[in-house]
């Protein structure tokens, strides 16, 4: 990642997300990970176990970060652009929901 360049919105910053996330493994291991985020919060909530909230933001990083040291071998974007990145997470998620972006 170029330290000089400055992303100052989600349109600006996703075409450069997209190309951190190229391997297909990598978006399915995003993609899984969020989705069980999801179903912890949701957990959470019905139970009021709120420390399955952190739970779903820790688990939800390890399966981004596995695709990207183990697959994609670069440097998760959200160590640089974390509010980006965040944005940029559950932006690729909705378009692999709505089948819009391959798997």
């Amino acid at each position: 990642m170029s330290a000089a360049k400055a992303y100052r919105t989600l349109g600006e910053f996703y075409p450069f997300y997209l190309s951190e996330h190229g391997r297909g493994i990598t978006r399915r291991l995003h993609f899984a990970g969020s989705t069980l985020a999801i179903a912890l919060v949701v957990a959470a909530i019905a139970t009021r176990i709120w420390w399955l909230c952190a739970v779903a933001l820790v688990q939800a990083y390890a399966f981004a970060w596995i695709g990207h040291y183990f697959f994609e071998h670069n440097r998760p974007a959200t160590f640089q652009y974390p509010v980006l990145s965040f944005l940029g997470d559950w932006r690729m998620w909705w378009e692999m929901l709505s089948g819009r972006m391959k798997f």
